[in-house]
């Protein structure tokens, strides 16, 4: 596309310079500019861009997107597009770039504390069961279509996510389901994308060590809705909102009459409205009111928040189009979610579940859906990352020492923290209730497990489904599950032979 054609994505530029260059991409990297691709400065939190705007310029970059005015000495070849905020425009230049993608597709967009993950791969499967391709972005998979890739970010950055709702076109994706991380908010990774269905989970505690604040975690989060409300891109989206959660009420409330609300849970009030749930080991089955029409609804899940999880899915998939049958039939062949509530074995009466529970409110929900189990003990193996919100720390302990009745602390992901320190934060907040303290995350678990009583259920909290742990110096390779399965499996060898 033409510098011409492109600027007519941005509201409010001030061009200079040859506008008929020819720009076949855009970068927020010095290091990639070069011939026909743009470079865009970014202000960041620890570096501004618009000190690499000579090194572009060296590389032959034919175009500069940039927060000011060009210098006098600017080359007569190179263009320069003057805008307020660089962060947004580069989206747009981005999507536009690839013909705005997500005007082919239906897209629904997760964003909360808890429940992205498990929401956001719920509608990606009712929208493979109904429509056979769907897309999938978030913190596990990244799936174009035809292939599925272990995911790197929640929510890439606006070139990178650009080019995968791209592929996802071009592989003839008629939906995508996809994540929306506070991160990809306030960076304005999705400010040029239109959503047909736009799902607030809930709000608890979490990345404050990057956003400062709860109120601006919440703000951020809230942020999105108002932006789609004000330019929706030429959809019509749905906001799709847990109203049990206090402040999924009050962004329902602000955004009455502003976008269509879908209100979901379990008060009187909600649009979408479980009842009569029922659960054992193997899944759960409730009765869905939607809209004044009952349905039964089974899924291969345990845990009340999933039904949460289950009525946004469903709620979100209907606005995108789907109807309401086929997305409940869809639910109860749902796939297991990686690392969510996942039901890694039993041996010896033992049983044994890997979450991803890395907040407070999530480690509580986790705990109480598998004290709901009537275990004999449940036994919570957890931790906290290291270089992450220390304020966590200490809440996290006094869910597990609550609402368990053994605690092992170990490490999480200690970064360049001392493991002995984040686990002494933990220790602060379980009131003195014994527990052990075992820093090796694999001992720990198979500690646990190894002396477990028949009847007991073992919870393994905080990583689910990630792969690696990070070390100041060295990033390992470690899967709870992997762990798990081999300390059941030896559990199960070692009951044989002595029986």
């Amino acid at each position: 596309m033409t510098l011409r054609e492109l600027t007519a994505c941005l509201p409010r530029v001030t061009a200079s310079g040859p506008l008929d260059l020819e720009i076949t991409a855009v970068t927020d990297s010095s290091r990639e500019a070069g011939a026909g691709i743009m470079f865009a400065a970014i202000r960041g939190a620890r570096v501004d861009g618009h000190r690499f705007i000579t090194d572009a310029l060296a590389a032959d970059a034919p175009a500069i997107l940039a927060e000011t005015a060009p210098p006098d000495d600017l080359p007569s070849s190179v263009a320069w597009l003057h805008v307020a905020d660089s962060r947004d425009s580069l989206a747009r230049l981005a999507s536009a770039l690839h013909g705005d993608p997500w005007q082919h597709m239906k897209l629904a967009g997760v964003t909360g504390t808890n429940g992205k993950t498990t929401t956001a791969f719920l509608i990606h499967h009712i929208m493979k069961s109904v429509w056979h391709r769907a897309g999938l972005l978030g913190t596990i998979f990244v799936d174009d279509g035809e292939t599925a890739t272990a995911s790197t970010q929640t929510t890439p950055g606006p070139v990178g996510l650009a080019g995968l709702l791209g592929r996802m076109r071009d592989h003839g994706c008629r939906g995508l389901a996809m994540e929306v991380s506070s991160h990809g908010i306030h960076q304005k990774r999705v400010s040029a994308i239109g959503f047909d269905a736009c799902v607030f989970t809930n709000l608890t505690q979490d990345h404050l060590d990057y956003h400062g604040t709860l109120e601006a975690y919440w703000q951020t989060k809230a942020s999105w809705f108002r932006n789609l409300a004000a330019e929706p891109h030429g959809k019509k989206p749905v906001a799709v909102i847990n109203t049990d959660d206090a402040r999924g009420a009050e962004l329902a409330a602000e955004l009455n009459g502003r976008l269509p609300i879908v209100r979901y849970g379990f008060n009187v009030h909600c649009d979408f409205r479980a009842n009569n749930f029922r659960q054992n080991p193997r899944g759960m089955e409730f009765e869905l009111n939607a809209r004044g029409r009952s349905h039964l609804v089974r899924a291969p899940f345990i845990g009340r928040f999933n039904i949460y999880n289950i009525m946004a899915a469903v709620a979100a998939a209907i606005s995108c189009g789907i109807r309401p049958r086929e997305a409940i039939a869809a639910i109860a062949n749902a796939p297991q979610v990686p690392g969510r509530m996942q039901n890694v074995g039993n041996a010896g009466g033992a049983t044994v579940f890997v979450d991803y529970a890395h907040t407070p409110d999530a480690l509580e929900n986790a705990c109480r859906t598998l004290r709901e189990l009537s275990p004999r003990r449940l036994i919570t193996v957890f931790g906290c990352g290291g270089d992450r919100d220390k304020g966590k720390r200490p809440l996290m302990g006094a869910a597990a020492a609550s609402l368990s009745d053994a605690c092992i602390v170990t490490s999480d992901n200690p970064r360049s923290e001392d493991p002995l320190a984040i686990i002494r934060d933990i220790e602060k907040g379980m009131a003195g209730k014994g527990h052990l303290a075992i820093p090796d995350r694999a001992e720990a678990i198979s500690h646990a497990i190894t002396n477990a009583l028949s009847g007991d259920i073992i919870l393994i909290a905080g990583k689910g489904h990630e792969t690696t742990q990070q070390f100041a110096g060295e990033t390992i390779a470690f899967d709870d599950r992997k762990h798990a399965s081999r300390a059941l499996r030896t559990r199960a060898a070692t009951i044989a032979q002595n029986r």
